[in-house]
């Protein structure tokens, strides 16, 4: 069981050019942030109003994160949260940070998600 926060607002996922850098406008005070660059893309995590304006976005999106520290030698945190999900239907786009695991759900299909996660014996505050 694990305890779920449920983060404010919407979120975008969005996708840059490979080599790109790191987009202006990103204000971490206000909300999660990731940004991962890879030799194929540059990807941005952002609150929705802070999505760069030259991104392929997919929005809107609702942030989760698992609340507390989350040891890195832990296993199945992710799949504990992805697979009532997934028999529930529910899309989901998971990223972690060294303290936590975060998973992005489409607004639209919050209640959903956190009816399954709930059904699954996750604790969620909004």
């Amino acid at each position: 069981m694990l305890d779920l926060e449920v983060l404010p607002g919407d979120y975008a996922i969005c996708r840059l050019p490979a080599g790109s850098p790191l987009p202006s406008g990103l204000d971490p005070g206000s909300g999660v942030v990731s940004v991962t660059w890879t030799p194929y893309e540059v990807s941005v995590i952002c609150p929705r109003d802070q999505a760069p304006a030259e991104a392929t976005l997919e929005t809107p999106w609702r942030c989760l994160r698992v609340a507390g520290l989350v040891e890195l030698t832990l296993t199945g945190v992710l799949n504990s949260l992805t697979g009532p999900l997934a028999e529930a239907r529910v899309n989901v786009f998971a990223f972690s940070t060294f303290d936590t695991d975060y998973l992005l759900v489409p607004a639209v299909r919050l209640a959903e998600a956190i009816a399954a996660l709930s059904a699954a014996g996750h604790r969620l505050a909004a």
